[in-house]
C-alpha cells in the first residue's frame, strides 16, 4: 500500500512538474513575442502552483520592466537575487529598473574590514558554504582513510597533512555558512508598491511625516505594530510605514 501511495506522489509531481514546464515555455513564447502581460499571467500561474525558481523571478522581473512597471519589476529581481545570488545577468537588469525609481538614496560608507567582510562570506550563499563544507568533509575522511592505509611514509605524511587542511577548510566553511544565514535572517527586505509614500515618526496616521519614498524603492523592516511597519533605507533614516505600501521580499 506504500508503494502504490508513493507512485501515486510521484507520478502527480511528475505531471505538476510537466504542466509548469508546459506553462513556462509558453509564458516565455509569450514574452519573445512582446505580449508581456500575458507571460506575466502564465508565469504568476507557476507561482501559484508553488513553484519558484531565479529563473521565473527573473523572467517576470523583465516582463515587468518591458511595461515599465518599475515596482514589480525591482521586486521581481530582488527575489531572483535571493535565490541566485551571485547571478550577474539579474544584477545587470536590477541596476536598470532601479534607475527607473525616484529615490536617489545615498548608501552609507561601510569600513573596510565590512568590506573584507562581505566580499568573503558573499562569495557563496550559506547553503552553498554548507555544501563545501560537506565536500570538504567527505575528502577529510577519506584521506584519513588513506594515511591509515599507506605503507610508505612519504604518502602517509603528504594524506595527513591534506586531511589537517581539508578538515580546517569544513570547519571555516561551516563558520562562514553559520555568518551568511545570520546576516540573511537578521535582514528583512521589503519594496515600495505605493506610487509615493509618507514615512511617519510613529506608526499612526496622524503622525509627523518625515520623508517621502517612491514605488521600487528598497527598505529593510525593523518592526511592526499592528498595521504598520518601521523601516530603515539605505543612507540611515528609518521611520514607520503602512504595512499595505510595501511588499515583503522573503515570502517563499
Amino acid at each position: 500500500m506504500k508503494k502504490v501511495f508513493c507512485i501515486i506522489v510521484v507520478f502527480i509531481s511528475f505531471i505538476g512538474a510537466a504542466q509548469d514546464d508546459a506553462l513556462f515555455n509558453k509564458a516565455t513564447d509569450s514574452y519573445n513575442n512582446g505580449d508581456y502581460e500575458k507571460a506575466i499571467e502564465l508565469y504568476s500561474q507557476i507561482l501559484d502552483n508553488g513553484q519558484h525558481s531565479a529563473s521565473l523571478y527573473f523572467n517576470l522581473g523583465n516582463a515587468y520592466y518591458k511595461l515599465n512597471q518599475i515596482a514589480p519589476s525591482v521586486y521581481n529581481y530582488e527575489k531572483a537575487l535571493l535565490l541566485a545570488p551571485n547571478d550577474q545577468e539579474i544584477k545587470h537588469n536590477l541596476s536598470f529598473a532601479q534607475n527607473m525609481t525616484l529615490d536617489a538614496i545615498e548608501v552609507m560608507p561601510e569600513t573596510g574590514l565590512a568590506r573584507i567582510y562581505k566580499s568573503v562570506t558573499g562569495l557563496l550563499s550559506f547553503d552553498q558554504w554548507s555544501y563545501l563544507a560537506i565536500a570538504f568533509m567527505i575528502i577529510f575522511v577519506l584521506l584519513y582513510i588513506a594515511f591509515y592505509y599507506f605503507e610508505y611514509a612519504t604518502r602517509k605524511r603528504i594524506a595527513f597533512i591534506s586531511s589537517i587542511i581539508f578538515f580546517l577548510g569544513s570547519i571555516i566553511c561551516l563558520i562562514f555558512a553559520f555568518m551568511q544565514y545570520n546576516d540573511f535572517m537578521a535582514e528583512q527586505p521589503a519594496i515600495v508598491f505605493d506610487s509615493e509614500v509618507q514615512i511617519k515618526a510613529e506608526p499612526n496616521k496622524g503622525s509627523q511625516p518625515i520623508f517621502l519614498l517612491h514605488e521600487g524603492t528598497k527598505v529593510n523592516v525593523l518592526d511592526e505594530l499592528n498595521e504598520w511597519k518601521k523601516i530603515k533605507i539605505a543612507d540611515g533614516k528609518s521611520g514607520w510605514i503602512s504595512s499595505n505600501s510595501i511588499k515583503m521580499l522573503k515570502d517563499f
